[in-house]
């Protein structure tokens, strides 16, 4: 399927309207509150936009290489280009990254009922609130996402049995890939040293609120690839984060993906003089 201009257009202002909806609309209501506008930062970015020549720069909602990256993201996993993606699709997200529960959950509509009206199906909607809370977990809006989706029995509290539900399956990989197995009793000591929480029996969502690391939790109990990286880390990016604190894990993640995005189109072209996702190369439509 290609996309013309006007539907490419029309789809990069669509991204830009759920990307200002899923950071400033914490009530999810779907209407914008004077409230929200005042404490959100949608004019800043407006006035940003105005004053910069390069969309790119703006990084907040407006970024056309932020929406490039979400589309390829979406194209790769709808094989067959309905515009909808299932379970089985969404399981090979970051290279298998996540588990088959926590997929599950999604599927369930547990964080957050689709748009979609199709059973069983994620629109791209959907599937741009799980990106943009999949690659920046400490984000608010991110935190909420994932934290309704641990919390099983939705009393506003993470429990060790939750936790280690979902962990149950993280440990099973670990054993498959003949990883060191780490056993859940001291991933449950590591995740409250992390936390700090009030009350050492559970965690709330205003205790994974006040910690920055808050977002690794929930790759420890859902996320391999990222859980090993994490113990893994390799200094030199832990100095790239402290010379760019403004950036967040949405932003850094966008421009290595575009990067790679960009490098295989440009080999693409190279090899048969055209790529497969759009019928011609267009530049940011704003």
């Amino acid at each position: 399927m290609l996309l013309t201009y006007f539907s490419f257009s029309h789809l990069t202002a669509e991204t830009v309207i759920y990307r200002i909806f899923y950071n400033i609309n914490r009530s999810g209501t779907g209407r914008l509150t004077l409230r929200e506008l005042k404490r959100g930062n949608l004019i800043a970015a407006m006035q940003h936009v105005d004053e910069e020549e390069d969309i790119n720069k703006v990084l907040r909602y407006f970024s056309y290489e932020h929406f490039y990256v979400i589309y390829c993201k979406f194209w790769e996993l709808d094989t067959d280009h309905d515009f909808l993606i299932d379970e089985e699709n969404l399981i090979r997200y970051g290279n298998h990254a996540l588990t088959y529960r926590i997929i599950e959950r999604i599927f369930s509509q547990i964080p957050r009922e689709f748009t979609s009206k199709v059973e069983g199906k994620m629109g791209y909607e959907d599937f741009v609130y799980f990106i943009l809370s999949e690659e920046d977990k400490s984000s608010e809006p991110g935190l909420e996402y994932w934290f309704k989706c641990i919390d099983l029995d939705e009393n506003g509290v993470l429990t060790p049995n939750e936790m280690q539900f979902f962990y149950e399956e993280q440990l099973h990989r670990m054993e498959c890939m003949a990883q060191e197995p780490v056993l859940f009793e001291d991933i449950l000591c590591q995740i409250i040293d992390m936390i700090c929480p009030e009350d050492e029996g559970f965690i709330t969502l205003r205790d994974l609120k006040g910690c920055k690391l808050s977002g690794h939790v929930f790759n420890i109990l859902f996320n391999l690839n990222k859980f090993i990286a994490f113990e893994n880390r390799d200094p030199f990016l832990i100095r790239q984060e402290r010379e760019n604190p403004t950036l967040t894990e949405w932003d850094r993640f966008a421009h290595r993906e575009y990067i790679r995005l960009s490098m295989e189109e440009d080999v693409e072209d190279a090899s048969n003089g055209s790529g497969d996702i759009w019928d011609e190369s267009f530049e940011a439509p704003f």
